[in-house]
C-alpha cells in the first residue's frame, strides 16, 4: 500500500502498438493508486545488443513506440485531468541510438542507416555512449498519454492534445504530467523510455532502452486543460555546465533548427574528430535546441546548446 492506495502491476504482454479508445483496458485501479508498467523499447525488441545498421534498415515500422496499457482510472470522466505523477524509473544495462533513413530534423543529410549501442551504468549515474562520450543517466518516458476522444486508430509517433509522443526529457522522476481526459476511465498507456536524450531528439531517436515505470494515477477535477502540463520539482534543475553553442538564423523556425544543428555537427567533426553520424547522434542525445527570438521579423533564430565535457 503507499498513502492508503493500491500498488498494481500491468503485466508484461499488455501494450499497443496504437492509440485506440475501443481497446478493452488491461488493468483496472482506484484514483490515487500506484501502477508499474513495463515499458518496451521504442523497436519493440527489433534491435538487441548486438544488432547492425543493417537491422535498423530491416525494421517493421508498424511495431515502433509500442504503448503499455491501457489503464482504466475508476472516476476519471471526460473533461477532467489526469496528473500522472511519476515516481520511478528503472532501465537496464544497455541502449541504443539509431539514425533511421527518411527520419529525424536532418533526414535528407543522412539518408543511411546507422546504429550505435550504448552502455548504462546505474550505479554510477552514468550512460557510456557509443564508446566515445559520457552522458548523465536521465531516464524519462517520451510517450505518455490517454485514449484520444475521437473513435478510430490513431498513429502513435506523432503528439496530439491527449499526450502520446511528447518526447519531453524533463519528464523523469519526480516531474506531474497533466493530460485532458476525453473518455471514460482516461484509459492511460506509456512507452518510448530514454535513458536520455537531448531537447528536440534531432535524429529521431534517444538513448533508448525498455524500462520499468512507476507512476500514481490521479483525477484531478479543479484544473480543466485543453493540452497537456506538466510540474517539475526544484532539484530537476539540472547543474549548471559551460556550453559551446551554435545558432540558426532565419525566417523558418525549423530551417533554423536544421542550421543549428548541421553546425553543431561541423563543429563536433572540426573540433573532436566525430564523424558526421556520431556527431548527429550525439547531438540528438545531449544537446538542447531552445529558441532564443521570435519577435525580430522577419528572421527568428535557434540555439543548439552542446555541454562542454561529454568527450
Amino acid at each position: 500500500m503507499s498513502g492508503g492506495h493500491s500498488i498494481h502491476e500491468l503485466r508484461p504482454d499488455a501494450y499497443n502498438a496504437v492509440w485506440d479508445n475501443s481497446i478493452e483496458p488491461a488493468l483496472e485501479v482506484a484514483d490515487g493508486d500506484v501502477v508499474e508498467l513495463h515499458a518496451r523499447d521504442a523497436s519493440d525488441g527489433q534491435l538487441t545488443r548486438h544488432s547492425t545498421p543493417a537491422d535498423v534498415a530491416g525494421m517493421d515500422f508498424d511495431r515502433v513506440n509500442p504503448v503499455s496499457g491501457p489503464v482504466f482510472v475508476k472516476g476519471a470522466r471526460p473533461g477532467d485531468t489526469l496528473a500522472v505523477e511519476l515516481l520511478e524509473f528503472r532501465p537496464p544495462d544497455w541502449a541504443w541510438t539509431a539514425i533511421i533513413p527518411g527520419f529525424g530534423l536532418l533526414a535528407a543529410d543522412f539518408p543511411d542507416a546507422w546504429l550505435a549501442i550504448s552502455e548504462i551504468d546505474a550505479q554510477r549515474n552514468e550512460i557510456r555512449f557509443a564508446d566515445r562520450a559520457r552522458l548523465p543517466l536521465r531516464p524519462f518516458s517520451g510517450n505518455l498519454g490517454v485514449a484520444p476522444a475521437e473513435a478510430g486508430a490513431h498513429s502513435v509517433i506523432p503528439p496530439r492534445r491527449w499526450g502520446g509522443n511528447l518526447d519531453i526529457k524533463h519528464l523523469g522522476a519526480g516531474a506531474t504530467l497533466y493530460l485532458p481526459i476525453g473518455v471514460e476511465g482516461a484509459l492511460f498507456s506509456l512507452g518510448d523510455t530514454h535513458a536520455a536524450q537531448g531537447d528536440g531528439e534531432v535524429c529521431g531517436t534517444a538513448v533508448e532502452a525498455a524500462m520499468d515505470v512507476v507512476v500514481r494515477l490521479s483525477v484531478r477535477r479543479d484544473m480543466p486543460i485543453l493540452a497537456p502540463q506538466y510540474a517539475l520539482p526544484k532539484a530537476s534543475a539540472p547543474p549548471l555546465s559551460a556550453f559551446h553553442v551554435c545558432t540558426g538564423v532565419g525566417p523558418d523556425l525549423l530551417e533554423a533548427a536544421r542550421d543549428a544543428i548541421r553546425a553543431t555537427v561541423e563543429h563536433l567533426g572540426r573540433s573532436h574528430g566525430l564523424e558526421p553520424q556520431l556527431a548527429y547522434a550525439l547531438a540528438s542525445v545531449a544537446v538542447d535546441l531552445r529558441i532564443h527570438e521570435v519577435v525580430d521579423e522577419p528572421n527568428w533564430v535557434v540555439g543548439a546548446f552542446l555541454p562542454e565535457g561529454l568527450l
